[in-house]
């Protein structure tokens, strides 16, 4: 088995270096499986995307938002794409990162554990469950 190609890596590898302070401080906490155990990875491909953080074994996608991204259709598509390809996709603010840390922590490990299942849309957080195959 052949890992990803070049480009792809030296475009996550890229990103990786250009992390902004909230998925910095959020990768602090999911590194090295700090969070309860769960092993995250920083933009991992799927498909022409790159998500921030992804736990492969939970196909679970972290996205940390800043204002730009507020009503995007941009990421309206990428997360129909994921989700479509199997990948739960949950979206938080920048802010919520470093103001409410463990909140954002406890919903990361409630939906690892699968105690949120349900789409959820709100104004300061999106939760959007993997499509199941037909």
């Amino acid at each position: 088995m052949r890992g990803p190609e070049p480009k792809i890596t030296d475009r996550a590898r890229s990103l990786r270096q250009a992390d902004n302070d909230a998925e910095a401080k959020l990768w602090s906490e999911l590194r090295n499986r700090r969070l309860n155990g769960f092993k995250f990875v920083r933009q991992f491909p799927i498909g022409p995307y790159f998500a921030d953080f992804a736990c492969r074994e939970r196909y679970l996608v972290i996205e940390v938002d800043g204002s730009q991204h507020a009503d995007s259709r941009r990421d309206v598509i990428r997360d129909e794409f994921m989700t479509a390809e199997g990948w739960s996709v949950a979206r938080f603010w920048n802010v919520d990162v470093f103001t409410a840390t463990p909140s954002v922590l406890e919903t990361i490990v409630a939906i690892c554990k699968g105690r949120l299942t349900e789409a959820v849309v709100a104004r300061d957080f999106k939760f959007l469950p993997a499509v199941p195959p037909k």
